[in-house]
């Protein structure tokens, strides 16, 4: 018999830095708290009809009448305040909770809901916040399966030894490091999405840029130094751990800026401006990760901790005799993320078309003034219930919202 007890979605992308800050108690940041909030209804796109998405204003019935359109589930809408206060919804049975990120400001969130949770969500690692799980969320934890992964598994076309992933908790560590590699990516142990990223391609560093390095170390407690590579491609290979054993779901192809900030994802396969080497390498790489990967997760105290999705970061780069050479553990997202949305999304695209997933934030500019520019320059197209070409807003755009994501295909 199917279970069709509901699961509660939340959208939290700021989990890591609830993690780090380590209190229940933690809130993000004004402009981060808008994010979560233009953006709270992406969880819908994992969720069924019987589901409910925690959210801080119900959307349109336009807007969701929009998606359905294009066959989505609509999952039904609960204020955030409401869901945790409202006796009616918190004596409710359901089976899960599925915020996108665990944190401790995260379960103090939810605790009211765990009480008519599933006998299986409530017997599972995930029913309680322990102080040993935040390690497991860190770039430090990475690092060390990269550096396992590169032992046992050694490959001709992995990032070298000498090229591996430092800690340092001082100026004078990370100005050594700076000697030896001429260019580097500082990384806050905790962030999300390319924020809490320090390049440094210059020399003699700026004091703002030390400045900003001593913070993250100040509030962090040590930072995650890694050499500036000349990038060609990132990729994401997207994981279910459930029970201990992990499942590869798929991968995906997402952009970022030269300061490793998040841009968007690619949809129905890579860019066609891609060089053809990069392609037929990114290609035959994930035979040679996946595998490996799965067999050091699986044997981690990430197996024993968690049950959800999660994705791996890698980098596709050129070495210094431009030859193609892959990092194939960059990052950990111990989450739901954008890659696994993206997977969802190419389900409504032609298949002989490709397209991009964004999210879209400009200070000075709404993603209500931004939707319609874009569907007066970008007229959605459809054939067979499919997109063909133009814009589509993933996210309702009222006159307010500062934030939102949508697809252009």
């Amino acid at each position: 018999m199917v279970n069709t007890l509901p699961n509660i979605y939340l959208f939290n992308p700021t989990c890591e830095y609830a993690i780090a800050n380590g209190q229940a108690s933690w809130q993000p940041n004004k402009i981060l708290q808008k994010m979560e909030s233009d953006l709270a209804s992406l969880p819908l796109f994992f969720g069924k009809t019987e589901d409910y998405i925690l959210v801080d204003k119900l959307p349109s019935t336009l807007f969701t009448n929009s998606l359905k359109e294009f066959g989505f589930e609509i999952p039904h809408f609960i204020n955030k305040k409401e869901a945790t206060t409202n006796q009616n919804f918190t004596s409710l049975k359901r089976n899960k909770l599925l915020p996108w990120g665990w944190s401790p400001a995260a379960h103090k969130l939810l605790t009211p809901l765990k009480a008519t949770c599933s006998e299986e969500f409530k017997n599972s690692s995930m029913i309680n916040w322990l102080p040993e799980y935040r390690e497991l969320y860190s770039k430090k934890f990475a690092s060390g399966i990269l550096e396992t992964l590169l032992q046992k598994y050694p490959c001709e076309h992995f990032i070298p030894e000498n090229q591996l992933t430092e800690i340092c908790i001082t100026q004078k560590e990370i100005e050594i490091l700076l000697g030896k590699w001429g260019k580097l990516m500082i990384k806050a142990p905790w962030s999300s999405s390319g924020r809490g990223l320090q390049p440094i391609t210059k020399t003699p560093v700026h004091p703002k840029v030390w400045e900003r390095i001593l913070a993250m170390i100040k509030d962090q407690g040590y930072v995650i130094v890694e050499p500036y590579l000349n990038k060609a491609l990132d990729l994401a290979f997207q994981f279910e751990l459930k029970k201990g054993k992990v499942t590869f779901l798929g991968f995906s192809n997402f952009s970022t800026d030269y300061k490793g900030q998040y841009n968007g994802n690619s949809l129905n396969g890579l860019p066609d401006i891609l060089d053809n080497k990069v392609v037929e390498f990114a290609q035959f790489i994930p035979e040679k990760i996946i595998p490996p990967l799965i067999r050091i997760l699986e044997s981690t105290m990430l197996a024993k901790s968690y049950e959800g999705f999660f994705g791996v970061d890698t980098l596709i780069y050129r070495d210094v005799n431009n030859k193609l050479k892959i990092n194939p553990c960059l990052e950990i997202n111990v989450r739901q993320n954008m890659g696994l949305l993206a997977l969802e999304f190419e389900k409504i695209i032609h298949s002989e078309r490709k397209g991009i997933y964004r999210t879209y934030f400009k200070p000075g500019n709404t993603f209500y003034q931004f939707k319609k520019e874009m569907k007066k320059k970008n007229p959605l197209k459809t054939v067979n219930g499919k997109i063909e070409s133009g814009f589509f807003a993933l996210t309702e755009a009222n006159e307010d919202s500062l934030f939102g994501a949508y697809l252009l295909v």
